[in-house]
């Protein structure tokens, strides 16, 4: 992977920050667009970018379409909005949708043509645990469910340009926004790790790892799969 360039959406916390990083140190050319980039040193080359703006998100693609010769993407910004049915917002629904599926298009899209022209490739979709369902996410877990239908169509699609397309599906991992909703000691951790059956909450740093080996020259035969790191949360009859 040394000397890739990667693109990585949402980059500049929890489980970006961390592939971020990893990437870079891989020997990686990592391009990341967050909306908030002050003060932080990132190991890359760093955008601010509202990415629910899809046309100051259009104007900043262009930009590194013409600056860099993106190899890869990583399509991991997203955002939950917790309502149960019954009360969910259907201006909630769609800002979801739109964070969590639109954006993934987007950004995609604007840098297939170059992949396609040099028959190489790589695009790593973050999904989730919650495509298995969870209570209060009707609109994050439909808004997973289809980046993982995008994951499968976009993997059939350009299988014969050498281009792969996987996702990883992460259960509960230690950021700082799953510390801001179940702090240490909680009610809400504690319903958590009841719910994985390792014991314990992920690591960003594992997530990582997953998305680094997708991206890399020894997974070019593994296109179209969703690989959970959830310490066995997705398994049936836990």
């Amino acid at each position: 992977m040394k000397n890739k360039c990667v693109l990585v959406t949402g980059a500049t916390k929890g489980i970006g920050w961390a592939i971020s990083r990893r990437l870079a140190d891989s020997g990686c050319h990592v391009v990341g667009l967050a909306r908030h980039t002050q003060e932080i040193d990132f190991p890359g080359y760093l955008y601010s970018c509202d990415l629910q703006n899809a046309g100051e998100t259009e104007d900043i693609l262009r930009i590194i379409r013409e600056k860099y010769p993106v190899d890869a993407v990583v399509n991991n910004v997203g955002m939950v909005r917790p309502e149960p049915l019954g009360e969910v917002d259907l201006a909630s629904l769609y800002e979801v949708f739109d964070l969590n599926v639109r954006v993934a298009v987007q950004v995609t899209q604007a840098f297939i043509p170059s992949m396609k022209a040099r028959k190489d490739g790589r695009i790593v979709n973050i999904c989730s645990r919650v495509t298995h369902g969870g209570v209060l996410r009707t609109s994050y877990s439909a808004a997973k469910s289809a980046l993982i239908g995008c994951t499968r169509t976009w993997a059939l699609e350009l299988a014969e340009y050498g281009i792969t397309v996987n996702a990883v599906s992460p259960g509960p991992i230690e950021t700082e926004l799953f510390r801001a909703a179940q702090p240490v000691g909680s009610e809400a951790e504690k319903k958590a790790l009841a719910s994985i059956p390792m014991g314990r909450l992920g690591q960003a740093a594992e997530v990582a790892a997953a998305v680094t080996f997708f991206l890399s020259e020894e997974a070019g035969f593994i296109t179209g799969q969703v690989l959970g790191v959830d310490g066995g949360g997705s398994l049936a009859g836990r």
